[in-house]
């Protein structure tokens, strides 16, 4: 029975659930905001939250395994995934597809319309992503900024959990988008140097046919700019004090570029990254940095940062 249930289990792929940690920072800024949201009530609101936000993603992974059967058969690793080597029954799969999303919708119902709202909508983006025919994961650059879009979707889930009911800066929606591009982008380029192939990635993935190294080096790097410079509309707006996290981001985001460089890189799975040990201890103290520094008010440097000309 075990060996039965086993790989619906996989193709949920609850180990990809630690990506609702991108929930985090939109329930501290929350917080922040209003101080006053903060009761035991709260942990209730966010345990729902981060279990509706996990079932509407597993459900998202589902599909996502049966529509690239196809594909992944002709992956050197992602071919002994279960769909591909025939140990799914699709039509229970399909079944486990609608049953999470059902799941997590009504338990988002439980938390607001505006929560269950943006639940909704993670799950369409995984259906635009993965479903013909629009199956944006096909069309270069679109498949990653497409991808990527569940990073602010899971921020303003961790931000309507706390209860409030504002929309967020924009900046920092945009930011956060920015950086899950820099993610998905450059495990584009580490799938795209593994495979070695252009004829064989192509197959893999259509969006292949028009990437290269320098053009996914080149979109890397616009990620990562575009997020610095959204990321600096907020600080600049709404906390001077996370300039001093630029020098932590820019080191983590250097490090990030070269992991995608290693060989089998482990940007390939980012569910394994926690595996390279320097990086891991590297991100748990910027995390820390960066969560302390909205807490600590440094006076200074809103003197030196101060406009000294009109324009």
């Amino acid at each position: 029975m075990t060996k039965k249930i086993q790989p619906y289990l996989q193709i949920a792929r609850f180990d990809h659930w630690f990506k609702n940690v991108f929930m985090l920072p939109g329930m501290i800024v929350a917080l922040i905001v209003r101080p006053d949201l903060l009761s035991l009530a709260l942990a209730a609101r966010i345990t729902l939250a981060v279990f509706a936000a996990g079932m509407v993603a597993s459900s998202n992974y589902v599909i996502n395994e049966l529509l690239d059967a196809p594909f992944d058969a002709l992956h050197p690793v992602k071919k002994n995934r279960p769909v591909p080597s025939g140990r799914i029954n699709k039509s229970v799969a399909y079944a486990q597809w609608l049953l999470f999303a059902a799941v997590g919708f009504a338990i988002s119902a439980l938390l607001g319309k505006i929560f269950f709202a943006v639940a909704v909508t993670l799950w369409i983006m995984g259906c635009v992503y993965n479903i013909p025919p629009l199956r944006s994961k096909d069309k270069p650059y679109l498949d990653v900024l497409s991808e990527s879009v569940n990073n602010p979707l899971r921020l303003l889930m961790g931000w309507y959990a706390t209860g409030i009911t504002v929309l967020p800066p924009v900046s920092l929606l945009l930011a956060y988008w920015m950086i899950g591009a820099f993610f998905m982008a450059v495990k584009r380029f580490a799938e795209y140097r593994y495979i070695d192939s252009p004829e064989v990635s192509g197959a893999y993935r259509r969006s292949f046919v028009h990437y290269t190294e320098e053009r996914l080096l080149i979109s890397i790097v616009y990620y990562a700019v575009a997020f610095g410079l959204f990321f600096g509309i907020f600080l600049i707006r709404y906390r001077m004090e996370l300039i001093l996290s630029i020098p932590l981001i820019a080191g983590f985001v250097a490090w990030y570029i070269h992991l995608g460089f290693l060989d089998n890189s482990p940007a390939q799975y980012p569910e394994h990254l926690y595996r390279q040990r320097g990086f891991f201890w590297y991100c748990v103290f910027m995390s820390v940095a960066i969560t302390l520094l909205f807490f600590i008010d440094v006076p200074i440097l809103h003197s030196i940062f101060q406009p000294t000309i009109s324009l």
